[in-house]
């Protein structure tokens, strides 16, 4: 049988950013703390003639992760930061400057929004949050000093789908630049730089790290925004820890399973939710039931394992019954893990754009890799805890 022309995640995973022949023969390369490098003598120093030259800006552990998160976005380069938010917020400051103007969904994870209506705003940047469904109306929107659009997708906690490509193409347009978070999908379920957009960033504390036990941003850009992100980069003396970046590696090698696992239990614990009388609503975007499946089928490849749903209208005492006396799902903002999460909020408090007119209220699940009938029974537990919580105050 002939070899197949590329070769598949799995086997791009096992060996991304591995070169053992340079470490001598192990298969994962070593923990290097290191900030001071020495040179030979003083005309390598000068001409910079040596592969490394001081800690903060490459180490072997850092560009081993940075040469595998790039391959796998199809991107020029990739750049490390110390957080998922860091990598957001640079990501930002890599390509905005005073007097621009700045696009950003209403749906935006809340800290994001939280640096735009502050630090974005002293440094003289101006924001208008736009509805994560205008899609190629998003073309109105621009002004001459417009210079980035920023997207999510699917949008934190609600789970919108933008039309990716008809927004990319308005920026095009108009000569701005889309930067996306992709944390929820990672590139192996999106590919956002193959669909237009020209820096994606990953909150690789998630699924790329996968164990809960690291803090970690990916910034990767195309040949239109590499030069920017690589020179702010350096100037702004970003650096992370190499013991992050070597459980990044290691949680690396096994996202392609852990991805497969918690997009399977999520799944079906959507569908179950689905048929649940104590809810009303679902927001999954791998659900035939979602507003934005059609969109979903054609730019993604898969679905992770964070899904949210809606209650059934009812006191906010009855949410904190079914939450609190959970077994499995424990109480925790954070996602990408093995283990299940569960949090609630409402998104009315953050959106300024769009109406969030939905009665129930929000709850965001991570699924994580216990199994799923498990995950099921300590659901059903909590629905039956909010059904006799909701009677109960409906009573008195």
């Amino acid at each position: 049988m002939d070899a197949p022309d590329e070769p598949g995640i799995g086997t791009v995973l096992a060996h991304a950013g591995s070169h053992p022949r340079d470490h001598w023969g192990f298969v994962n390369p070593p923990v290097y703390r290191g900030s001071t490098v020495v040179f030979p003598d003083v005309d390598t120093m000068s001409a910079n003639a040596q592969r490394y030259q001081y800690g903060r800006i490459r180490n072997p552990s850092s560009e081993a992760l940075c040469e595998a998160i790039a391959g796998l976005e199809q991107a020029q380069g990739t750049v490390l930061t110390p957080s998922g938010l860091s990598a957001c917020t640079f990501a930002m400051l890599s390509v905005l400057g005073a007097g621009d103007h700045f696009l950003v969904p209403d749906n935006v994870y809340a800290p994001v929004r939280d640096f735009c209506d502050g630090a974005a705003r002293r440094f003289g940047i101006e924001t208008t949050y736009y509805d994560p469904l205008i899609g190629a109306g998003i073309d109105a929107l621009f002004r001459p000093n417009t210079r980035a659009v920023f997207t999510e997708s699917p949008g934190s906690h609600t789970f919108e789908l933008p039309d990716l490509p008809a927004i990319a193409q308005a920026a095009r347009r108009r000569d701005a630049l889309v930067l996306m978070d992709n944390t929820w999908a990672t590139p192996l379920y999106l590919k956002p730089l193959v669909l237009g957009v020209d820096i994606s960033i990953l909150a690789a504390t998630k699924y790329v790290a996968g164990h809960s036990d690291a803090l970690l941003g990916t910034v990767s850009a195309n040949s239109r925004a590499w030069a920017r992100v690589a020179a702010f980069h350096k100037q702004l003396g970003m650096h992370v820890g190499p013991d992050d970046i070597t459980l990044a590696l290691r949680g690396l090698r096994t996202m392609e399973l852990r991805l497969q696992r918690h997009q399977d239990s999520a799944l079906r614990i959507a569908r179950w939710l689905e048929r649940q009388p104590q809810v009303a609503k679902v927001l999954h975007p791998a659900l035939e039931s979602h507003p934005q499946h059609a969109l979903w089928k054609r730019d993604f490849a898969g679905a992770s394992g964070v899904f949210s749903f809606v209650t059934a209208e009812a006191p906010f005492e009855a949410v904190k019954a079914m939450l609190d006396g959970m077994d499995l799902f424990a109480l925790g903002r954070s996602w990408g893990g093995f283990e299940s999460l569960a949090m609630t909020l409402d998104p009315r408090v953050i959106r300024s754009a769009t109406p969030w007119t939905e009665p129930g209220h929000l709850v965001r699940l991570q699924v994580g890799l216990e199994d799923a009938d498990d995950l099921i029974a300590d659901l059903s537990r909590g629905l039956a805890r909010f059904q006799a919580r909701a009677r109960g105050t409906a009573r008195t």
